[in-house]
């Protein structure tokens, strides 16, 4: 089977899916990411993920994931919600955790992916990554066209913005490879100067982690640094800021996955719901939410922090 229909199966049953974009870039060393890697790493703008030291190989190299891969496909899943919480005194969290953990939903849109490409093209040896595994996502995402990479190092994709999550499927099928497009930044520095905690470089395309409120407030496990304290700007779990000053954004759309819907009435919690949320509440809530990584203590020592 040639190229040319394993890219029409592909991108037929992408759509099908939900999946909002597909990118193909060939499996092979990124030399030049490699470099940037290793000097964020030395920097140590990852802070306590210690987890970013591991796999530095397979990280560069998709073929040290899956043996004999040809391709990396990369996928955009639009989470999008233009409503926000009701009570603007009240503590907030990202957008991509209204609803259901995105790991699990994606995945299984994966695996369905994987199985149907086996059913039409054949056997196939692949893997699927959402955001768990050492794969460079926007790295892959930005040489197959889907976007570039902002200066706040999330990908940016013309028609979309960036309130979208970055899957991907690593194989040995052939597929149609894709070229990467131009950098639209420019000159703005919205996102740079909006960033609270000056996590985001003027340097290029490199974000200092180990200030960003996401990881504060979600990777964090030790006591917040009081330095902080006034700079968090009522977010409780992972921030927002530099996506919601970003002029690509005007072009996002609502998504339409069911899971990724508020759970509860979770928009409409006032102040003293979530301060007055209890362990059972939080279990309750949060069972099937990315909020649940950070545990009853965590979001309470966050909760604590903004008080």
């Amino acid at each position: 089977m040639n190229k040319t229909l394993n890219t029409q199966i592909l991108r037929q049953k992408a759509a099908e899916l939900g999946f909002i974009g597909v990118g193909i870039s060939k499996a092979e060393e990124l030399t030049e990411e490699a470099r940037l890697l290793e000097k964020w790493l030395n920097k140590n703008y990852h802070g306590e993920m210690q987890y970013m030291e591991n796999h530095f190989d397979k990280r560069i190299d998709p073929r040290k994931l899956v043996e004999g891969a040809k391709t990396v496909v990369s996928l955009l899943f639009n989470y999008y919600n233009p409503n926000t919480q009701a009570d603007k005194t009240a503590p907030k969290i990202s957008m991509y955790a209204y609803g259901e953990d995105y790991h699990e939903v994606i995945k299984a849109r994966l695996k369905e992916l994987v199985e149907h490409l086996k059913l039409e093209i054949g056997d196939i040896n692949g893997r699927v990554f959402v955001d768990s595994a050492p794969v460079m996502e926007r790295v892959w995402a930005s040489r197959s066209g889907l976007g570039w990479v902002g200066k706040h190092t999330l990908l940016i994709n013309r028609q979309n913005g960036s309130y979208f999550f970055i899957a991907n499927l690593i194989s040995d099928v052939e597929f149609l490879e894709d070229s990467p497009i131009k950098d639209y930044c420019g000159t703005c520095d919205k996102c740079v100067v909006a960033c609270p905690t000056q996590a985001i470089s003027r340097e290029a395309k490199l974000l200092d982690a180990s200030r960003c409120i996401s990881y504060f407030t979600i990777e964090y496990k030790k006591e917040l640094p009081q330095e902080l304290k006034n700079e968090f700007e009522n977010w409780v779990f992972g921030c927002d800021i530099c996506q919601q000053v970003c002029p690509w954004n005007r072009f996002s759309k609502p998504h339409n996955e069911p899971a990724f819907a508020p759970k509860n009435g979770l928009l409409d919690w006032s102040k003293s719901d979530w301060y007055e949320m209890t362990e059972e509440v939080f279990k309750t809530q949060f069972i099937k939410s990315a909020v649940k990584r950070t545990k009853y203590t965590g979001l309470r020592r966050n909760l604590d922090f903004l008080g």
